[in-house]
């Protein structure tokens, strides 16, 4: 799981953008007759290529009762198959030079390999072994149950406020598979039998529910043939691929609770219901949030930590989601600090944006900064193979590659103000304070 300029970039502005959109990232797109949908960006600039499969399954596909299922298989995926020896996938692509990783969403689960271009027939291999012959059996379950216990005590249990990733959602939404977290119930996990586990790999590892993108030096007449080699005998899905079409009802009112934790200063946590990624909200949103918590000179931080001296931290980070998604607002008390303090301060610098224009000048300089940070993001492979199929899968559009940053240049001053008070508002949110154990 990841994500998150230059500061000279940050100031460089507009014709720094208009130089860069003058070189549009061209990319061919196909379907195979089993629905498989593919993305080819040609590039020579380097001897390198990413392969990669975005698979339109994540924790919001999972059965209520078996959460868990679509990181769990992240993790499974990664066994072996029919044609490749238990552990040997990564041996692989050490062998072959390469880089390879996944991470799951609540969207989505994304396989990628970044290797030496003359690789890229082995690339094509493992993925299509992936999609068609895993091992989906007893002694690898249990080997990736253990990982997926480790990784959950590692990267939640074990850190510090890390629990609010299930703590929020499970207040924020009551109806939606949003309400769990992708790293789901170990219990599900455990109770889980080998059947339910295969039916999940049967019901979304289908050539009609993916995209395969590759990025980089290779030649399109010679890597088709290879393509419809590896993926076109796949089958299809035999039926439908479960979507959820779930509207969650408005929250209607402020829901405030307190979470007692091993933590050693009190934190606020606030959190928004807003609007799906598709939305035209989505985008003052998200500029919204960069105005907010965009480094330690924006907003949040600036007010909170340097010069009221409330918190240790203090920041908004959102949740761009296929479906309404969240935007969260946080502040750690500093040592002896009420964390009533905190949320007071907090409510002030979201009163502002309600209330008064962003300046011309801030303003510019966040459009800047978002700007350099997406022109940055298809400055290298990596990127642009995810970009693409993130934007073909989740959008229907991969060459919103090429356009998506008009849809943020479009956003005014108005428009931050008026997505500030539609969805910043108070009934719209979830107010957590999280106290250490000792005070409970």
């Amino acid at each position: 799981m990841r994500i998150w300029c230059s500061l000279l970039l940050c100031f460089l502005g507009i014709p720094f953008l208009a130089e860069a959109q003058m070189n549009p990232v061209k990319f061919e797109r196909y379907t195979l007759s089993n629905g498989l949908k593919v993305i080819l960006h040609e590039d020579h600039s380097t001897p390198i290529a990413v392969v990669s499969v975005l698979y339109h399954v994540g924790s919001k596909n999972e059965n209520p009762e078996r959460t868990g299922f679509a990181h769990f298989f992240e993790h499974l995926l990664f066994e072996g198959s029919e044609n490749v020896p238990r552990g040997q996938f990564d041996k692989y692509m050490s062998s072959a030079g390469a880089n390879n990783n996944a991470f799951t969403s609540q969207d989505k689960t994304y396989y990628y390999e970044a290797l030496p271009s003359n690789q890229v027939p082995l690339a094509l291999w493992l993925e299509s072994e992936r999609m068609l012959h895993a091992k989906v059996e007893t002694k690898g379950i249990e080997t990736q149950r253990q990982v997926v216990k480790e990784e959950r005590r590692m990267r939640i249990d074990n850190q510090p406020y890390a629990r609010f990733q299930e703590e929020i959602p499970a207040r924020l939404f009551k109806t939606h598979p949003y309400r769990w977290a992708p790293i789901g119930s170990m219990a599900h996990l455990d109770n889980a039998t080998e059947s339910d586990y295969v039916n999940f790999y049967k019901d979304f590892y289908v050539p009609d529910n993916a995209v395969l993108t590759i990025a980089g030096d290779f030649n399109p007449a010679q890597i088709k043939p290879m393509i419809e080699k590896y993926f076109a005998t796949i089958p299809k899905s035999k039926k439908p691929i479960y979507r959820p079409n779930i509207v969650e009802p408005p929250l209607g009112r402020e829901l405030r609770d307190t979470f007692y934790d091993k933590v050693q200063l009190p934190a606020v946590f606030m959190a928004y219901r807003t609007p799906a990624q598709s939305d035209p909200d989505f985008y003052a949103l998200e500029m919204l949030n960069r105005l907010l918590s965009g480094g330690q000179s924006s907003r949040i931080y600036r007010s909170l930590v340097d010069e009221k001296q409330l918190a240790v931290a203090a920041q908004s980070f959102s949740y761009p989601l296929e479906q309404p998604g969240a935007l969260i607002v946080l502040g750690i008390s500093n040592l002896g600090v009420d964390p009533a303090k905190v949320q007071e301060a907090l409510d002030v610098e979201i009163e502002k944006v309600k209330t008064t224009l962003v300046p011309e000048l801030e303003f510019q300089k966040l459009r800047n900064q978002l700007e350099a940070e997406l022109v940055d993001d298809n400055s290298a492979l990596e990127g642009i193979a995810l970009n693409l199929a993130n934007f073909e899968v989740l959008f229907g559009d991969a060459n919103l590659i090429n356009t998506n940053i008009n849809r943020y240049l479009k956003v005014t001053r108005e428009d931050l103000q008026r997505v500030a008070k539609k969805y910043l508002d108070k009934n719209n949110r979830v107010l957590l304070y999280w106290l250490p154990e000792q005070k409970q």
